[in-house]
């Protein structure tokens, strides 16, 4: 474990952000309250830093990154070259963080997940965990629709083969051998949850209760959890694929007995030919081809990204000058 002199751990925050100039005002001088009060503590040191992530925002996010930057010490920030998408923001700030740092904790900047609970986080570490999950205690503040499709979500994920861990999000603590270990992982399709727990390591859960978001509105409307979901689903799993051969190979068994049952039906002369019976099995296979070779299709076009090695971010700007990054030891 690579710490400063004291022996305590340096801590980087690192919280993405996308058009957040409402709730950020509000919610950086709680972090930052945080980061003293672990600091006065004695269980991180004083060299911690909030890292904001701003991915390509359309508003002032930026402006009043920069801001808080001369403010204080403790904030920093860095600008993608233009929006990538959350989890990418994410691990940009991870793979910045982890040769200057010995612990990371991710957190979104809307204050919806319960920044109290990081003391119990750097507890765990402390105690050996490497990894350590912010898990919901209870979706008690969501509707029922919001509760069913995502609890639907988890089980499903898990039921694919995708090591998942249930009700958490992208609220963690990833200490910087684990990220070092991640540091391996080249894919360029993304998904962080079903990721981390790939590299294996010690880890525990602590839990908390998610708020209501303290200002903004939320940036991930329904179509954008349903593309996360599946994107979730396809980067971590092959056995769509199993399901639809299995599918396929039920389809043509019946179809088979159906043809038979034809046969006899027009030899024995035993039924008129009618047109239902032979647009509802054309529609209903035509309707199981086209989800198939969609499905497949969706994988091939994640080999083909996964080909070209693009990079996963690019940063235009920092708050900070590249030198002041190696200041840990």
């Amino acid at each position: 474990m690579q710490t400063e002199n004291t022996g305590k751990p340096i801590l980087w925050i690192v919280i993405p952000c996308y058009n957040e100039e409402e709730v950020l005002p509000v919610t950086a001088p709680l972090f930052l309250d945080r980061i003293n009060t672990l600091t006065a503590n004695g269980k991180i040191s004083d060299k911690s830093k909030i890292l904001f992530v701003n991915d390509g925002s359309k508003d002032k996010t930026w402006e009043i990154i920069q801001k808080l930057s001369k403010e204080n010490p403790h904030f920093i920030g860095m600008s993608q070259s233009r929006n990538r998408g959350h989890q990418n923001a994410v691990l940009a700030g991870l793979m910045e963080a982890r040769d200057v740092c010995d612990i990371t904790i991710s957190i979104d900047c809307d204050g919806q997940d319960d920044i109290t609970a990081m003391d119990k986080m750097v507890d765990e570490y402390l105690d050996g965990a490497e990894v350590v999950y912010g898990v919901r205690s209870s979706r008690t503040t969501d509707t029922f629709f919001k509760r069913f499709t995502a609890e639907s979500f988890y089980k499903l994920l898990n039921s694919m083969g995708a090591e998942v861990v249930y009700n958490h999000a992208d609220y963690r603590l990833i200490s910087s051998r684990v990220l070092n270990e991640f540091a391996s992982f080249h894919e360029v399709n993304i998904y962080l949850r079903g990721m981390v727990p790939l590299v294996g390591f010690k880890s525990s859960k602590v839990y908390y209760e998610r708020h209501e978001r303290m200002a903004g509105e939320s940036h991930y409307p329904l179509s954008k959890m349903l593309h996360l979901a599946f994107d979730g689903i396809t980067s971590l799993s092959v056995k769509p694929i199993s399901i639809i051969t299995t599918f396929g190979m039920f389809v043509s068994a019946v179809g088979f007995i159906g043809i038979i049952w034809a046969i006899i039906v027009s030899v024995l002369s035993l039924g008129a030919p009618g047109w239902a019976s032979l647009i509802c099995i054309i529609c209903f296979l035509g309707g199981i081809q086209l989800i198939s070779i969609g499905v497949i299709g969706t994988y091939v076009g994640k080999i083909y990204m996964e080909s070209k090695h693009r990079p996963r971010y690019i940063i235009s700007e920092r708050t900070w000058q590249p030198y002041e990054r190696h200041y840990k030891g």
